[in-house]
């Protein structure tokens, strides 16, 4: 055995056959090897991955396993954005995924000059040719000559016989009194004029006077034609003097009753056009014109009634049809407003969402906006405030985003940030929105490098925030407004103080931190503002400022760096801001120098 551990050509083999063995050990593909970093690595993606439930999305937790709530399989959530912005009311698909839930966008615009109020309503008789006949004396129906209603009848037509005693009686006095007018012409006018009253006309009372003999029935004539809507009386029945025997209406004109809530009166204005359809002829439009809009509001319905007269010769259009119009508003309002189609909306209580899809990004990625609506024109809604002419919006899938959305974890139609924003009164909101136009004009001195045109806006500044009425605030908003108002006082104080224009910078940085506080607390009367931040201002510890305008001035540098900084956030007219933990912040336009 010794000999053979002596062998040299042993121990050679020995070698090689140990060579390749550890060769294969290292290069086998069953056996990868798992550097430190690579279980660093796994570990880190084992931690990010979250498991929710499809049905409850706020079901949260880092394994796979059952929902605790519906015992469902947990699946895995939607992973973080790639992109640089994590902002959660910010979603961002994949281009397969937007193909896959077919999502489409338009462009925002305006409202075009023939923008259409869509109505409901009914077609009614027009009241003003509504007549009723009525008996001119008491007596007994013998005979009806009309005996259903919507019977047509003709001006001057026999519609019922009526015998009646009291009449016999006049008559009687009438032949009577004839006989000795001679004598006693009084008695004879009287019993003539007795006749008349009765509605008798001059040529029966002619008639019974040179007969001699008295008429036992009289016919009831139709003073007016049309259809028989009411008829009140039967064979036998008696009536005394103003019974209604019928009531009939001329149907040659109708009317059109519009229903028109509060929100779309102000966008109806009389001699607008209307084309209206009738659910009971298929394939006809008929044409009218706004001819009257009721001054009072249905307490119960919240409407009013818009009235429009159209001709109807052949009798089509019948009182108690359901009719759907579309009025071409005239007014300046819907011509001037923002419009998107109903599809683009989801309903979230007071204000409504749409998803605006974010420019310049390396994948599809949309933003939840709270907007507020106002009136529907037809297929679209006219937009009062969170959006503006040129942005795009999701049209179709908007549902399908807020989803994916809500389970990625990020805010949604449920499940939407707490917002900063107060409820305050609009004449509130326009006495503050004064505030901010002074204060932009401080700021436009302070660009110019203008320290004495600065101290002259000082008064201005301090007038406006004096003269803003706190009556109508509640007791929280009261507090936060009486804060900002001694802090705007006191920065107005000491730029006043300031010595010289670079001083007044440094007071400017707090006037501008209870501007935009104030923005975001209570929101301005401006269609958008912008806050802007410069990092370089005070030796690198940077401040912001409130801006009209989207283009960086920088007020704090003056023309030594005047475009230094950058757009952190942009307020819209009539959008909320949220807290801060949760505030949405917006694109960056970008540094400048």
């Amino acid at each position: 055995m010794k000999n053979i551990f002596n062998n040299k050509y042993f121990i050679a083999v020995i070698i090689l056959i140990a060579g390749i063995a550890i060769g294969y050990l290292i290069s086998s593909p069953d056996k990868p090897q798992v550097t430190e970093q690579s279980e660093h690595e796994l570990a880190d993606h084992a931690a990010e991955e979250i498991w929710t439930c499809s049905m409850h999305p706020q079901i949260r937790l880092p394994e796979p396993g059952d929902c605790p709530i519906c015992g469902m399989d947990l699946i895995p959530a939607t992973s973080k954005s790639s992109s640089a912005s994590q902002d959660p009311v910010v979603y961002e698909m994949t281009p397969e995924a937007v193909a896959m839930a077919n999502i489409s966008t338009s462009i925002v615009t305006g409202v075009s000059p023939d923008g259409e109020v869509l109505l409901s309503g009914k077609i009614q008789a027009d009241e003003r040719n509504i007549a009723t006949i009525t008996a001119q004396y008491p007596g007994r129906i013998e005979q009806l000559f009309v005996n259903f209603t919507g019977q047509v009848v003709r001006r001057g037509e026999r519609l019922a016989t009526i015998y009646s005693p009291e009449l016999l009686t006049a008559q009687r006095e009438l032949l009577e009194a004839a006989s000795t007018k001679e004598s006693f012409p009084e008695l004879y006018e009287a019993a003539r004029e007795k006749l008349r009253l009765w509605k008798l006309s001059e040529a029966q009372i002619k008639q019974i006077e040179e007969s001699g003999k008295v008429k036992s029935e009289f016919n009831v004539i139709a003073d007016k034609g049309g259809v028989v809507m009411q008829r009140n009386i039967s064979v036998g029945d008696y009536v005394n003097t103003g019974s209604i025997l019928f009531e009939v209406v001329d149907l040659s004109r109708v009317w059109i009753m519009l229903d028109a809530y509060e929100s779309d009166l102000s966008l109806i204005n009389r001699g607008d056009k209307v084309s209206f359809t009738v659910a009971g002829i298929a394939g006809k439009t008929y044409e009218a014109t706004v001819d009257f809009i009721d001054p009072i509001i249905d307490q119960n319905t919240r409407s009013a009634s818009v009235r429009a007269e159209v001709a109807n010769p052949d009798m089509e259009l019948k009182p108690g049809m359901f009719v759907k119009a579309r009025i071409q508003s005239s007014s300046q309002k819907a011509k001037q407003s923002l419009a998107i189609p109903r599809t683009a909306l989801l309903w979230t209580g007071k204000r409504s969402i749409v998803y605006v899809k974010v420019p310049d990004t390396e994948f599809p990625a949309y933003e939840m906006r709270e907007i507020t609506i106002g009136t529907r024109m037809g297929d679209m809604w006219l937009v009062e405030s969170g959006l503006e002419a040129g942005e795009e919006i999701v049209t179709n899938g908007a549902f399908s985003v807020d989803a994916a959305a809500q389970l990625a974890g990020n805010y949604s139609m449920m499940t939407r940030p707490k917002a900063k924003t107060m409820e305050v009164p609009e004449k509130f909101r326009e006495q503050i929105t004064e505030i901010a136009e002074e204060y932009f004009e401080l700021k436009n001195k302070l660009v110019e490098n203008d320290a004495e045109a600065a101290r002259m806006q000082f008064s201005d500044i301090r007038e406006a925030v004096n003269q803003v009425e706190m009556e109508s605030l509640e007791k929280n908003t009261h507090d936060h407004w009486m804060q900002l108002k001694r802090d705007m006082l006191s920065a107005i104080e000491m730029m006043e103080a300031a010595k010289g224009i670079e001083e007044q910078r440094q007071h400017f940085v707090m006037l501008s931190d209870q501007v935009l506080e104030m923005t975001e607390l209570f929101g301005l009367q401006k269609d958008k503002v912008y806050k802007q931040h410069c990092p370089m201002a005070f030796d690198n510890e940077g401040a912001y400022w409130l801006s009209e305008q989207e283009e960086i001035l920088n007020p704090y540098f003056g023309d030594v760096m005047l475009t230094c900084g950058e757009v952190t956030q942009t307020y819209r007219k009539g959008q909320r801001v949220f807290e801060k933990e949760d505030e949405v912040k917006q694109q960056p336009t970008g540094h400048q120098h």
